[in-house]
């Protein structure tokens, strides 16, 4: 069980631990997906004003969603998501100059 306690909101839509969330909504809040599978965090960006945010995706329905990061959600595991690209680049690193 997550609770919204600590997330810095009144809500909570992923875990604080490992990032994964379950695909409920269609449009935020609604609650009206039909799919509710889990949702895998897959990437982070950068909103306007510098405010992170995790890319989740469905597992089985392959929708996207994008959820602001957290207060409490678990530095490590958002630094070891950010540097994902980094680790498996779609190129050899050791050709950089």
């Amino acid at each position: 069980m997550v609770n919204p306690e600590g997330a810095g909101s009144h809500h909570r839509n992923h875990c604080p631990n490992c990032l994964h969330s379950l695909h409920l909504d269609d449009v935020p809040g609604d609650r009206s997906a039909d799919c509710g599978s889990v949702m895998e965090p897959v990437a982070l960006w950068v909103r306007k004003g510098s405010e992170w945010a995790v890319i989740h995706r469905c597992k089985s329905c392959g929708t996207l969603s994008s959820n602001r990061v957290a207060a409490d959600d678990n530095p490590y595991v958002l630094l070891q998501l950010a540097a994902k690209p980094l680790a498996n680049a779609p190129f050899p690193i050791e050709r950089l100059p």
